[in-house]
């Protein structure tokens, strides 16, 4: 696991990475592609490796750290090409302070590609570590959806399952028995009070704007915020504000976790 910068959790865990989705504001890939080394690094024949065929795409499984010429362990030998890292999943049980992880951060765990399998195999580490609090966030809601029809989604208190949601038409998840939130990261257009894409049927919402290559182009507007922060407040929803939000909003940031969610130092 890994200390991060995003403000809403104590710490990333990636024991899968890579995403098929292809955003054109996606930070993961920029820096995948920037820290990546699959041309140089690990082969199917190579040990401790699994090579799935699936072209055009590709999608790798690593047993052991793939390593350098000098032995430093690479962070993304595949790029951005779907991948598990095995290794990684006693890295929760290993850190017995209770942490707010954010669960792939470079990945989306539930797009259609990955493997049920490695769905799962997530889920088997985060049980086995459950003093931890669990944060999923996926461009892919239905995969909730079809994973709970199926009784393979955990409904457990520690496990909150979060849907990115830049555009009130983004679809996101809402269940009345597994905890759920949104995030609205980057915000780019006016979200609606009421119907399908209101805030009052989750349980937590964040609000980010974009950065980064063309964010000064798609910042949302402050009455966009003052609209939905009305709304959850009405609903009891809590809400938090990242701090690419202090241009528009202010230095005081709104910044509320939902009941029972730990958040302790680390």
């Amino acid at each position: 696991m890994n200390t991060t910068k995003i403000e809403w959790c104590d710490s990333t865990w990636n024991p899968v990475t890579g995403c098929l989705h292809r955003c054109s504001y996606c930070y993961a890939r920029r820096i995948a592609k920037r820290f990546g080394t699959l041309s140089s690094g690990p082969q199917p024949e190579d040990e401790g490796l699994a090579f799935l065929p699936d072209e055009p795409e590709r999608f790798w499984e690593l047993d052991v750290p793939a390593q350098n010429e000098v032995g430093k362990i690479e962070p993304f030998p595949c790029d951005f090409y779907p991948t598990l890292h095995r290794y990684r999943m006693d890295e929760p049980a290993r850190h017995r302070k209770p942490q707010n992880i954010f669960v792939c951060s470079m990945a989306d765990l539930f797009g259609e590609w990955v493997p049920e399998e490695w769905i799962e195999a997530v889920f088997a580490a985060c049980e086995r570590a459950p003093q931890h609090t669990y944060l999923f966030l996926t461009k892919n809601p239905a995969r909730y959806l079809d994973l709970a029809e199926a009784g393979k989604l955990p409904d457990k208190d520690n496990f909150w399952y979060g849907s990115s949601t830049p555009t009130p038409d983004t679809p996101f998840w809402w269940s009345d028995h597994h905890n759920t939130f949104v995030s609205i990261e980057p915000m780019l257009e006016a979200f609606s009070t009421e119907g399908d894409c209101s805030v009052k049927k989750v349980g937590w919402v964040i609000i980010g704007a974009m950065t980064g290559p063309g964010s000064k182009t798609h910042q949302p507007k402050k009455e966009w915020v003052e609209s939905l922060v009305e709304d959850a407040m009405a609903s009891v929803v809590p809400v938090f504000m990242k701090d690419s939000m202090k241009a528009l909003w202010g230095s005081e940031l709104i910044r509320e976790y939902p009941a029972g969610m730990r958040r302790e130092e680390v």
